[in-house]
């Protein structure tokens, strides 16, 4: 069976989306299932940093070059696909190379898979521009419904990767849940090794880390609530710092100014797994997520977490992590210093936590997805 995946965001994003899908794929082919062959359809061959890490096993294809393995060099000088490929183009690039079903990794299909015989799959991670239109801009929410109404008609199967999204796609797609199956995201496994103190050390020099400090990871915007930690500071011991991890959008200039609060863009995957270790706590005030991976990322690395209420980071956390209202500063402090160093409980509340995300390993999830490619193949 020839299974094809949308690869723009494996390529391109260093987080999030593009997470989802490297881990995805390297987990499928480190089962080394000999009637599956991958290959990764993208725009353009992105940062190598990324792409390099695909283990052995799959291809990738550009629409400028059609045959690509990462083993072989780059044609540095071959044009680079038109934006519109993705959607419109690639259905017969599908067909040329025999693909028998599609997965796109990020929401979305192209026009005309089902016509041209091709199965569909989709994971959806979220529906926040049809719940939360007011954080983005009007054109894109238009854009991005637009492509969901139209991934719908032409998925076999969805991929949920919450109950909260799951809930979602049936409410606001009007369908279902014939077609939706419910995969929990997986996380990678670099978060649970252990880093040596030379290492540790090292990473710490580098970024200027302080000696305590708790860790937010993710987009620095407005949807992710970091004012709620940044307010929450004042409230807390005074060598108590907040290290967040992301990309900074203009929401990160309107934080209030404070030598105790560092952020950090462009930070490599395995730095970061370094920066999980050497934190306190792990905080995520984010008013409404698809899932929320880092809070799984930061247990995984021995961490406790304080989130927030009103989307799914419960069920990512589970009932040993606290929660706290989005709006609730004083909530958000106390909930913090109730799993620092020293506090009743927090040894506890780790293993607990730690037992709980056992659900979410990604040999599990490769499972899972191999199964709805049986069930369509």
């Amino acid at each position: 069976m020839i299974i094809g995946f949308d690869a723009k965001r494996i390529v391109r994003n260093g987080t999030g989306l593009g997470s989802y899908g490297r881990t995805l794929v390297n987990d499928l082919l480190r089962r080394h299932d000999p009637d599956m062959q991958y290959l990764l359809y993208a725009p353009d061959e992105g940062r190598d940093d990324l792409r390099n890490q695909i283990i052995e096993g799959a291809t990738f294809r550009y629409p400028a070059a059609p045959f690509f393995s990462r083993l072989l060099p780059l044609n540095r000088g071959s044009q680079r696909g038109s934006p519109l490929w993705r959607t419109y183009g690639i259905v017969k690039d599908l067909r040329r190379d025999g693909v028998q079903i599609y997965h796109g990794l990020s929401g979305e299909l192209p026009v005309g898979l089902r016509k041209s015989g091709v199965k569909g799959v989709v994971t959806i991670h979220d529906l926040i521009f049809l719940r939360h239109p007011e954080y983005y801009h009007w054109i894109d929410t238009k854009l991005y419904e637009w492509k969901f109404r139209q991934t719908l008609k032409e998925a076999d199967r969805i991929i949920a990767i919450s109950e909260r999204t799951q809930q979602d796609i049936m409410e606001l797609g009007h369908i279902s849940d014939e077609r939706i199956r419910l995969v929990y995201q997986s996380y990678a496994p670099r978060f649970s090794t252990t880093a040596i103190t030379a290492q540790q050390q090292e990473v710490r020099q580098r970024y200027r880390l302080p000696e305590r400090f708790i860790l937010n990871v993710g987009t620095i915007e407005q949807r992710k609530n970091l004012r709620l930690a940044v307010d929450a500071l004042s409230l807390l011991p005074s060598d108590i710092h907040l290290v967040a991890v992301g990309r900074q959008t203009d929401y990160a200039k309107s934080l209030p100014q404070s030598n105790r609060l560092h952020l950090l863009s462009g930070v490599p995957d395995d730095d970061l797994a370094v920066i999980y270790r050497l934190a306190e706590a792990f905080v995520y005030p984010s008013r409404y997520e698809g899932f929320g991976i880092p809070i799984i990322e930061a247990i995984a690395a021995g961490l406790p977490v304080v989130a927030c209420t009103g989307s799914c980071l419960e069920e990512a956390g589970g009932p040993s992590c606290l929660y706290v209202d989005p709006d609730d500063t004083e909530g958000m402090a106390a909930a913090i210093l109730s799993v620092l160093d020293g506090a009743d409980g927090r040894t506890e509340r780790i293993r607990l936590s730690q037992q709980y995300i056992e659900r979410f390993r990604g040999t599990d999830v490769a499972g899972q997805v191999l199964e709805i490619y049986r069930e369509l193949g």
